[in-house]
């Protein structure tokens, strides 16, 4: 059993304890991306950062929001968290 597998599974039995957590915690992390994206990027790319962090947030809320099946919702979640943190790398990597 992989990884993913275990998680999905883990994801579906308690699909009412994650919704909330994973809201907070995407949020979060986001709003996180967002203000490096904001503090140091570049003039002339950071609207489409920004769009990009903001869009796969809106994503993963309105998945819940419309009651998706749950592999839809956690692969939304994977991919939300893999942008927020890649952003998020990126831009403190810019401070630096």
């Amino acid at each position: 059993m992989t990884i993913y597998t275990k998680g999905f599974e883990d994801f579906k039995e308690h699909l009412t304890l994650y919704v909330p957590l994973s809201i907070i915690f995407q949020s979060c992390l986001g709003s996180i991306a967002a203000m490096f994206i904001l503090k140091n990027s570049h003039p002339n790319f950071h609207f489409l950062d920004l769009t990009l962090v903001v869009s796969f947030a809106m994503a993963y809320n309105g998945a819940l929001y419309a009651q998706m099946k749950p592999k839809v919702i956690y692969n939304l979640l994977i991919a939300t968290i893999i942008v927020h943190t890649t952003f998020l790398i990126i831009n403190m990597v810019r401070l630096v």
